[in-house]
């Protein structure tokens, strides 16, 4: 049975796991907090792959006072060595009499064995305490682990009449500074950012993470995996994305030129020579190879309506976050997404899980709905 104070330091470990939401990847943020006889005597979060997890973190600042406490866990405490060795052990090693935990962990190399661990020693377990807000700061590595894939976010930019740039291509600037603001938040907290193209040879964007207040000690550690779709090795090698700083791996056919190749590897430049299905890249390989190869939790779609539709028809999008601004286009603009539908039994409907607005523009986040 959990108590008004049980959700309340709960409320404050998943505050801590936030605090990770830029730099822990590929691991889950996670935070931990420490509470004896109704006080906190220890807190701490993960903030980066190799550093130790919250838990042995909380433990060094609760230090003896641990003996009898209560852990409060967003994430299962691991059970298995990794780069740090099992949480799990950790927590029985400090004595803690009762563990609190949000979520069980989707990793299989954890899956319930780190409560098991616990339990076992004669700890006290409560799990399950506010999962749904832990599940929120975890989308990307709750998909990966139990589905190999990654959980695949989809940006977009539109006018009131749903057009995304004049005929001509031109689209800067469709929203105000606050919504193209925010846009860097998806960047930093994303693992890769996937691009068509027809935009970087329209935009020549760097698709990379600019803003100094996400930068530095408290911000991003790297720059995401930037990721271009180009079958036919368009992608010209003054292209700015090569020469910002950052990875970037170009998708395109098993027969792509050698010559175009070669010249691109020797930039630095991944070569990921994908299959062609119904004449289009695999993007079902793709977003495996990232999460299997790269360790990519979540993934940016930022791209024009052609490569945005194919997502969207092959329903490998998550989520969709759309800012809209206060303007009229015209109906010669681009189109958000290129979408060929003739019926209204072939809609696909979307539900808002939020709503709220930057600046003049308002910001619309939609989860497709399942067919049941």
């Amino acid at each position: 049975m959990s108590s008004a104070d049980d959700h309340r330091f709960m409320a404050r470990a998943l505050q801590l796991a936030a605090r990770g939401l830029y730099t822990t990847h590929p691991n889950p943020r996670v935070g931990c907090v420490l509470v004896r006889e109704g006080q906190i005597i220890g807190e701490a979060w993960h903030q980066r792959a190799g550093q130790p997890h919250a838990e042995p973190l909380a433990l060094q600042q609760a230090g003896s006072q641990a003996q009898g406490a209560t852990a409060y866990v967003t994430l299962e405490p691991c059970s298995h060595f990794g780069r740090t060795p099992p949480c799990a052990d950790a927590l029985i090693a400090a004595g803690v009499a009762r563990v609190v935990v949000a979520m069980q962990d989707p990793n299989p190399l954890v899956a319930g064995q780190g409560l098991q661990r616990l339990q076992q020693a004669g700890v006290e377990i409560v799990s399950g305490l506010m999962e749904a807000q832990a599940r929120l700061i975890n989308p990307g590595f709750i998909t990966r682990m139990q589905s190999g894939l990654p959980y695949v976010r989809m940006k977009l930019a539109m006018s009131l009449d749903g057009r995304t740039a004049m005929q001509s291509g031109e689209s800067q600037w469709i929203t105000g500074p606050e919504a193209r603001a925010d846009v860097q938040c998806l960047r930093a907290r994303s693992s890769a950012i996937i691009s068509g193209i027809e935009s970087v040879l329209l935009d020549d964007p760097q698709l990379t993470v600019r803003d100094p207040s996400l930068l530095g000690e408290a911000g991003i550690l790297r720059q995401p995996l930037r990721v271009v779709l180009d079958s036919q090795l368009r992608i010209p090698l003054s292209a700015k994305l090569l020469a910002a700083e950052g990875p970037v791996i170009i998708v395109t056919t098993e027969t792509a030129d050698t010559r175009k190749v070669n010249a691109l590897q020797d930039l630095g430049v991944e070569i990921l020579p994908l299959p062609l299905r119904d004449g289009q890249l695999d993007l079902e390989a793709l977003l495996r190879h990232l999460a299997q190869v790269h360790q990519c939790n979540e993934v940016l779609v930022e791209t024009g309506a052609r490569l945005a539709g194919s997502f969207v028809a092959q329903q490998w999008v998550n989520e969709i976050v759309i800012y809209m601004a206060p303007t009229l286009l015209g109906s010669d603009a681009r189109p958000l997404i290129d979408l060929p539908l003739t019926q209204m039994s072939q809609q696909r409907r979307l539900h808002m899980t939020d709503l709220r607005q930057f600046g003049k523009d308002i910001r619309m986040t939609l989860q497709p709905v399942t067919e049941s």
